[in-house]
């Protein structure tokens, strides 16, 4: 369905930023604009039994996977609930995101050298703060720290890259702790349970999605 627009992304040097960011943006901006694939592509998620098992509810997120490429990088479309707030981490990926609805402030610390579950958060410096508004799209290597504050309802298109390494770090200021997360292949059959998304939470997104004229 959307093989030959995202045909460029399979031989791609994931840990090339600038040519990431300009071989995804194409393509996010490609789906941006085509609000009939970008609604055929949700669409199909509740008939898809791979695609539901992939998708994602937190209290404060709700993540949808659009496609998922045996070449490693995924398509998602991220929704940011009333109150989410990030706690600054990096990534085991990179990824490029292109901004659908809302908004959110976006802060970058630096590369992540100085990740350490002893770390001292006090220290951690914001080497760049900016708002990221609607049309908007960045590609973010996955060695930068950053944290993210978004308006309700913030709906983002995401290009992830496949997984580069097995960890990434989380650290939260308010507790004064820092831990290392693994990925799914990491979790038990209950942790994954967990942040399944339900059919009927599914299709509030989905129906929320519509109402916004996303898709």
């Amino acid at each position: 369905m959307i093989g030959r627009l995202t045909e460029p992304l399979h031989d791609l040097d994931w840990n090339d930023t600038h040519t990431v960011h300009t071989t995804t943006g194409k393509i996010l901006t490609g789906l941006a604009t085509d609000r009939d694939l970008l609604h055929t592509l949700v669409q199909r998620i509740p008939q898809d039994e791979h695609l539901s098992r992939l998708s994602e509810h937190y209290d404060i997120l709700d993540k949808l996977v659009l496609h998922d490429d045996p070449a490693g990088w995924r398509l998602r479309l991220h929704i940011f609930l009333p109150g989410y707030y990030d706690r600054p981490h990096n990534h085991r990926w990179t990824y490029s995101s292109q901004i659908l609805r809302g908004s959110y402030a976006h802060t970058l610390h630096g590369l992540d050298d100085i990740l350490d579950e002893g770390m001292d958060l006090a220290s951690l410096q914001p080497y760049m703060v900016r708002t990221e508004k609607p049309g908007d799209s960045y590609t973010l290597h996955h060695r930068m720290i950053h944290a993210a504050v978004a308006e309700p309802h913030t709906v983002t298109l995401i290009i992830r890259g496949p997984a580069l390494k097995d960890r990434f770090l989380v650290s939260d200021r308010d507790i004064g702790r820092s831990w290392w997360q693994y990925g799914a292949a990491g979790e038990t059959p209950e942790e994954s349970d967990s942040k399944r998304m339900s059919v009927d939470r599914m299709n509030h997104v989905i129906d929320n999605l519509a109402e916004w004229n996303l898709a």
